[in-house]
């Protein structure tokens, strides 16, 4: 007799996986670039300069990614 053999296959990692990023940072990026979309359009509406938007918006995205990696676990 051969030795019995788990028949279900094990979980799949994200090496793997096929999948270009795991899901956790995937959700954590998205999350990020959608606040810095936000902040960035906010800041428009108050009729800053198109520049100073898009700075706002990128480092409201940046500032979030750290804060959003902790959070989402």
């Amino acid at each position: 007799m051969t030795p019995r053999q788990n028949s279900q296959p094990a979980a799949p990692t994200a090496s793997d996986s096929g999948l270009f990023l795991p899901l956790r940072t995937a959700v954590v990026l998205l999350t990020a670039v959608v606040l810095g979309l936000v902040i960035g359009g906010l800041t428009a509406l108050t009729g800053a300069h198109p520049a100073t938007a898009a700075i706002a918006g990128l480092t409201a995205a940046g500032a979030s990614t750290a804060a959003l990696r902790t959070f989402i676990q």
